[in-house]
């Protein structure tokens, strides 16, 4: 596969993406680009720096003055904020209470949309989230709407909770993502949506390492 290639992997929540998104780049060799990584770098400066969240212009200048890197290991997928790696920082309580207010800035969206579109734009990569394939990376040379049902979408859910020993409601979480996925699908601002290119699969009966597999024959096909 010598073509740069990108792959944008949407659909709604607890499909799998982003579990998905990794394996393909880890198979492929590709750069996986953690889109929520980048939103949870900007929150955690601008908890350090004391910014107020809910000032859309102050988090615009913070926004400008830093640089997110996302850079490709054996290890995974480190996170840089000017150079500093802040890998393991973006993954506390304190910033998984806040990203959400960050996120939802339009203008914040606005500019982590153009950086993403730089680091995918010279090799190739995976994304994952609800509008790659539609807003973020119209071009890619291949699209996946990965879907499954909502039942199995929650009970998926429901098996990850009990794992780490967290309380969980099945039905609770059912109600959560049919929710999630109407919000998800009604937002004015690029709203979850499958491309008219888009290849869907349907994981609902499928492993992870069977939605990866064809998700990496997909590639293949399209680069020879």
């Amino acid at each position: 596969m010598n073509n740069l290639m990108n792959i944008a992997i949407d659909g709604p929540a607890g499909a799998g993406k982003s579990t998905v998104a990794k394996l393909v780049a880890e198979r492929l060799s590709y750069l996986y680009i953690d889109t929520g990584a980048m939103y949870r770098a900007l929150t955690y400066a601008a908890l350090e720096k004391n910014v107020n969240l809910e000032d859309e212009d102050a988090l615009d200048q913070l926004l400008e003055g830093i640089d997110i890197d996302l850079k490709h290991t054996k290890n995974g997928v480190l996170v840089y904020v000017n150079k500093a790696d802040v890998t393991e920082l973006i993954r506390t309580d304190d910033v998984n209470k806040h990203v959400s207010l960050v996120a939802s800035h339009p203008s914040v969206r606005i500019e982590m949309v153009e950086r993403q579109r730089t680091l995918a734009k010279g090799t190739d990569a995976v994304l994952d989230g609800r509008d790659i394939g539609t807003y973020v990376l119209p071009d890619a040379e291949l699209k996946v709407f990965l879907t499954a049902s909502v039942e199995e979408r929650a009970r998926r859910r429901h098996e990850e909770q009990v794992k780490k020993g967290l309380p969980s409601n099945l039905e609770e979480l059912k109600k959560d993502i049919a929710r999630r996925d109407e919000l998800d699908s009604t937002r004015e601002f690029a709203p979850l949506k499958k491309a008219n290119d888009a290849v869907e699969i349907d994981s609902t009966s499928m492993s992870i390492e069977e939605v990866a597999a064809s998700i990496i024959n997909l590639a293949k096909e399209r680069a020879s």
